[in-house]
């Protein structure tokens, strides 16, 4: 049967399908526990969230479904100064980004308190709640919260974009590997070698992959529909992880605008940037993300450059403008139709079985 693999044995689940976790906002508890309960696994991207809210959000989601979920984090919480952004940079960040605050009708933001949370006090919560599954991505939690984990009975699900940061998680003792190709939508969370660097795509990323880990693969990027899924699968993945087409439906936390544009013709034509949040990532190419390019090296690390653009993209949101937010989206939005996570999990597991 080919749902029947050691990722589904490990996890729990029925059917191979994890929904990938989105960060900034984008997850919901809702799109989870419908992916949970159909018998794939349902993921949340905590990041950005306190470890009071995390801990909030595991309680809820434990009253909504029995099945195993996932709370994914990012281990590198921030770059450089992003935590600490001295007032200079903050002025010199803000700088680049003056226009579009005033073309919203925003006013300089006041330095705040804080620019993020830090993974440290995340995981103390993760621990504490104990979800099924936790995931993560941007590096490797440290030998002890690992052992943790493991005591906790918390499967761990880490994430390569190169074999060699396969090889890095599997000798950590990581449970599940997701090797996710250049194609997905979002952040390139490399942690080896520069993001930039390190542009593989599934076709060639999975295999090697496979052949150089003990521990099941689990393919992500670029896989929309049961195609994807059987070439994955032929590849020796033992599950898939889908982002952009759960994106896409109607339980996702993504704007109106955001899904309207992942159906649109303008989808098909995506890159890759660090407008949005300090960090590499692909989204459909749009006004901002073009304007900005000359100013890179402007930009404020990550968690700072987030915390500029969040306060944009809720204005653009609020004032349907899709030309200055960040619209997260992988290379084969074209192939997506279902605008419900029931019908996508129904028509995923129907391809798989013809």
């Amino acid at each position: 049967m080919w749902n029947k693999t050691r990722v589904t044995e490990q996890l729990g689940i029925k059917y191979p399908i994890i929904q990938g976790p989105f960060g900034g906002g984008l997850s919901s508890i809702t799109l989870l526990t419908t992916v949970s309960n159909f018998g794939g696994l349902g993921s949340f991207g905590a990041h950005h969230l306190s470890p009071a809210e995390i801990q909030t959000l595991v309680s809820i989601i434990n009253t909504q479904t029995r099945k195993p979920f996932a709370i994914n984090l990012w281990v590198k919480d921030h770059d450089g100064e992003g935590l600490s952004l001295p007032e200079k940079s903050f002025d010199q960040a803000y700088e680049v980004l003056e226009p579009y605050f005033k073309e919203l009708g925003l006013k300089k933001p006041a330095y705040p308190e804080q620019f993020g949370y830090t993974f440290d006090a995340q995981i103390e919560t993760i621990l504490e709640s104990s979800p099924p599954v936790f995931s993560f991505v941007y590096g490797i939690p440290s030998p002890d919260i690992l052992r943790e984990c493991k005591k906790r009975g918390i499967t761990t699900i880490g994430t390569a974009i190169t074999p060699d940061e396969a090889v890095a998680l599997d000798d950590a003792g990581v449970d599940l590997i997701v090797a996710t190709g250049f194609e997905a939508g979002g952040h390139r969370v490399a942690f080896l070698q520069e993001a930039e660097n390190s542009l593989i795509g599934t076709l060639s990323l999975i295999p090697q992959s496979v052949d150089l880990t003990r521990a099941p693969i689990i393919a992500a990027g670029g896989i929309a529909d049961s195609r994807g899924m059987k070439a994955a699968f032929a590849l020796g993945a033992e599950a898939v992880q889908i982002g952009t087409a759960f994106l896409a439906c109607a339980e996702s936390n993504a704007s109106d605008l955001h899904k309207q544009k992942l159906f649109s013709d303008e989808a098909k034509y995506t890159a890759l940037t660090r407008a949005y949040t300090g960090r590499l990532a692909r989204g459909i190419v749009n006004r901002m993300m073009i304007e900005t390019t000359p100013y890179q090296n402007k930009f404020a690390p990550y968690p700072a450059q987030s915390w500029f653009t969040g306060q944009i993209k809720q204005a653009a949101i609020e004032q349907k403008r899709d030309d200055l937010m960040s619209l997260w989206c992988g290379q084969s939005a074209s192939l997506i139709h279902c605008k419900n996570a029931d019908d996508l999990m129904n028509e995923l597991i129907k391809g798989m079985q013809c």
